[in-house]
């Protein structure tokens, strides 16, 4: 079988619409499958054409709001993918759920980002590329290769394209743990200049903004995260900044999950821009005016093609 024939991608039905980009991107079509559910609930998968011998690449966000279903679809979308004799399965997964559950803060609790992790090796995985993981230490959870892809250096092409000016801009990490993403970041974007939030959590989605680490008075202000939930910490480290006296304020993270009030909280005017990716589906209800959505297609694209043919995928790191 010539080469480029034996690459497949199939979706999930977490995110049809980014699995069609990065067919697109690859100049091929989806590959056949059938997911559906049964009366009970119980997942369904069959794969309507021969995969013998190919990469296969199962493209599948355990996002929410269905993150156990789509998980429990991407380990049975694996195990069909297995049985048909395939050479490889490779999991795409633009945003990996359970990552912020990657260590013991207390007894007694559970580590479910490694559990996730075992049951896609189980499953028969054979290789995961993920998308910005929460921490990198979840890497060392899989006893497979792992592709961690950047999704913040499409939001960097996004704001290079804006033309700042350096001595403006200032990258604000909103947490002490966040300060190598931000660093990287902030070197890439004009070698700017850094500031640090420090904040003590207090709970589950909750952050007490403490005092802020550097200056801003007068600059553009981006901040930097991996993911926005309920949108708390931004929207006070936010608050801070203007008190800071910060001229602009953009937010931008890869995965915006957006949990209740995410929306309200992020559309309140205190942000000039708040920049994300479409590694988890975008919907009407989730729109604000200050939002835009950057593709991360050709960005998963790529990847998927240099796994292919055994290239690097180091070319965003940032």
């Amino acid at each position: 079988m010539p080469h480029r024939e034996r690459l497949k991608v199939f979706s999930g039905s977490a995110h049809p619409e980014l699995s069609n980009e990065i067919a697109n991107y690859l100049g091929m079509d989806l590959g056949d499958r059938v997911i559906k559910k049964f009366a009970d609930g119980e997942v369904y998968v069959q794969i309507k054409e021969s995969i013998r011998g190919c990469d296969v690449f199962l493209v599948q966000p355990t996002c929410p709001p269905n993150v156990n279903d789509n998980l429990m679809e991407l380990l049975i979308m694996i195990d069909a993918c297995r049985r048909a004799s395939c050479r490889s399965i490779t999991c795409v997964i633009p945003y990996y759920g359970y990552a912020r559950a990657d260590r013991r803060t207390s007894g007694r609790e559970s580590i479910a980002a490694k559990l996730a992790a075992n049951l896609l090796t189980q499953a028969g995985a054979t290789r995961i590329v993920m998308l910005d993981i929460h921490s990198l230490q979840t890497i060392g959870y899989f006893d497979i290769p792992v592709d961690h892809i950047y999704g913040e250096t499409v939001i960097l092409d996004y704001l290079t394209s804006k033309d700042f000016s350096p001595k403006d801009l200032v990258v604000v990490s909103p947490d002490v743990g966040g300060v190598p993403r931000a660093r990287a970041f902030a070197k890439k974007l004009c070698d700017a200049p850094m500031a640090i939030i420090d904040k003590r959590r207090t709970g589950h989605n909750k952050a007490e903004v403490m005092n802020l680490i550097g200056e801003v008075e007068g600059k553009v202000a981006i901040m930097l995260d991996d993911m926005i939930d309920t949108g708390g910490t931004l929207v006070a480290g936010a608050k801070l900044l203007r008190d800071q006296g910060a001229k602009d304020i953009y937010a931008c993270a890869t995965h915006a999950i957006f949990s209740p009030p995410a929306v309200e909280r992020l559309g309140s005017g205190v942000f000039t821009e708040v920049i994300v990716t479409n590694s988890i589906p975008h919907t009407p209800e989730r729109d604000f005016p200050q939002l835009t959505v950057l593709s991360v297609g050709n960005l998963l694209g790529e990847t998927i093609w240099r796994v292919h043919n055994d290239n690097p995928v180091s070319f965003n790191k940032l």
